[in-house]
């Protein structure tokens, strides 16, 4: 096959002959074109025509260190020659599976000391779906299958991560969720919120829909509680500071294990390691993914607390893995990625320095608009909810898809940010400077005044 480069309309003509896309419509996309990306360095991309792009969504939250480390790409080089491939099946190891599970071990809270591994987010929600109900069997207590979890979570998108998470349209497609999984609602302030209720208030209430539905169930028939710290791509929704503690509280009354999914909030993105430990909680376990090789190949696992990988242990064969389960290429860029993020103080700078400034300065740019509401953020990850009515908390109708018109404009200004129904949302690479985060706001800044004055010209408000 010919390596020469081809002109942008070669590439979508082959891309819409060949290449399905997730989650799209491609009869629609087709007619479109898809954008062809062809090169990153630290925050930016550049597509075929050349244009320079604002990368405000680490790619899908995952480019944790920035676009084109050249460090990384030789360790994946040098160890394709060493190894490129050998599994962890059949009581066999390799040093770099070890290494990074050392690591890990590392930047970890104390009492987390093993890790599965798998490919992606969505292998490591069906690793802990597997994973607690072994649990359980070995404790003598097969009945607790259930597992819990929330209304416009992401879990992933395989059978039973599409499942577990909260998305309606997902579940739509392929009879889902399975049996064994229950929602409760989101813990969603401006949305879920009574009027005059604080949100500590609401914080405490909305973790009381965990203990409800503990005991609508049975107690003795709930695995565990799964859910991210932020909700991700339900728009990023930040719980109060009340709500975290009051669920581990009703977890550990109830005798349920807590599950956190890490796969967005892992390796720096709250300024915390995890954003458990952001907002106070000790999960029994939790998944990790991108950030974790910040997207540089895939690689995701389960982070198990102490007492469950000691009962898993003891108990005999878990019946459950992958080919590529710890991938020795991937396995050396996760190990050089995280080396990185903590020894050249990456985590550090986000919590201390750019986190604090990203979420001064996203408030400041965008808490004085007529239809902005809910200016919101940790570390950096960030989000704003556009509404009809500040005042009443009136949301725009789903078909007027608000979200969408103000993507695509941030779109042609060569700026992703990604639109979570009527939410905007950001979470660039972690190696983003002050000066980056001023240049990128301003120019979102000025795609929101373009959305404004387009509802007004289309008459939505």
């Amino acid at each position: 096959m010919s390596t020469t480069a081809r002109s942008t309309n070669e590439y979508r003509e082959l891309d819409a002959a060949h290449h399905l896309h997730p989650f799209s419509d491609m009869g629609s996309l087709n007619r479109q074109g898809s954008r062809v990306i062809v090169k990153g360095d630290g925050i930016y991309l550049w597509d075929s025509e050349g244009n320079k792009i604002t990368d405000g969504m680490a790619g899908l939250w995952c480019v944790n260190i920035g676009y084109g480390r050249k460090d990384l790409a030789e360790v994946a080089r040098q160890q394709m020659e060493d190894l490129a491939y050998y599994n962890t099946f059949f009581k066999t190891t390799h040093p770099r599976v070890v290494e990074l599970s050392t690591l890990l071990a590392e930047v970890t809270q104390p009492g987390y000391q093993h890790v599965f591994y798998t490919n992606s987010g969505s292998e490591s929600v069906d690793t802990v779906i597997r994973m607690v109900r072994q649990y359980w069997s070995i404790k003598g207590k097969p009945g607790k299958k259930t597992l819990i979890s929330r209304w416009n979570g992401y879990h992933g998108s395989t059978i039973g991560g599409a499942s577990l998470g909260g998305m309606t349209y997902m579940h739509e497609q392929g009879d889902l969720p399975i049996p064994g999984i229950a929602h409760i609602g989101q813990p969603w302030y401006l949305k879920e919120g009574r009027d005059g209720e604080s949100e500590a208030d609401f914080g405490l209430r909305a973790a009381s829909w965990l203990e409800e539905k503990i005991l609508e169930i049975g107690a003795d028939k709930v695995a565990a509680f799964v859910g991210e710290p932020i909700l991700g791509a339900g728009g990023v929704i930040i719980p109060p500071a009340s709500y975290w503690p009051e669920i581990e509280r009703i977890c550990n009354k109830y005798d349920i294990l807590l599950v956190a999914d890490e796969v967005i909030c892992g390796f720096g993105r709250t300024g915390d390691w995890f954003g458990h430990e952001h907002f106070g909680f000790r999960p029994h376990l939790f998944t990790i993914a991108k950030g974790l090789s910040s997207g540089y190949l895939p690689i995701g696992g389960v982070i198990i607390g102490d007492e469950v990988a000691r009962t898993l242990i003891e108990g005999g064969d878990f019946n459950h893995g992958f080919t590529y389960s710890g991938h020795p290429v991937s396995a050396a860029v996760a190990h050089a990625n995280v080396r990185a993020l903590r020894d050249e103080g990456i985590v550090e700078q986000v919590k201390k320095d750019t986190g604090p400034y990203m979420q001064k300065r996203w408030r400041e740019a965008f808490g004085g608009f007529e239809h902005v509401t809910d200016v919101r953020g940790v570390g950096l990850i960030q989000a704003f909810t556009w509404v009809k009515n500040k005042a009443t908390r009136e949301m725009f109708a789903g078909s007027d898809d608000v979200g969408t018109l103000c993507r695509d404009i941030f779109f042609k200004h060569n700026l992703i940010m990604r639109a979570c129904g009527d939410s905007m949302v950001s979470a660039p690479p972690l190696i983003i400077t002050r000066a980056e985060i001023d240049a990128m706001l301003s120019t979102a800044v000025e795609c929101v005044e373009q959305t404004e004055k387009l509802l007004q010209e289309r008459g939505l408000v």
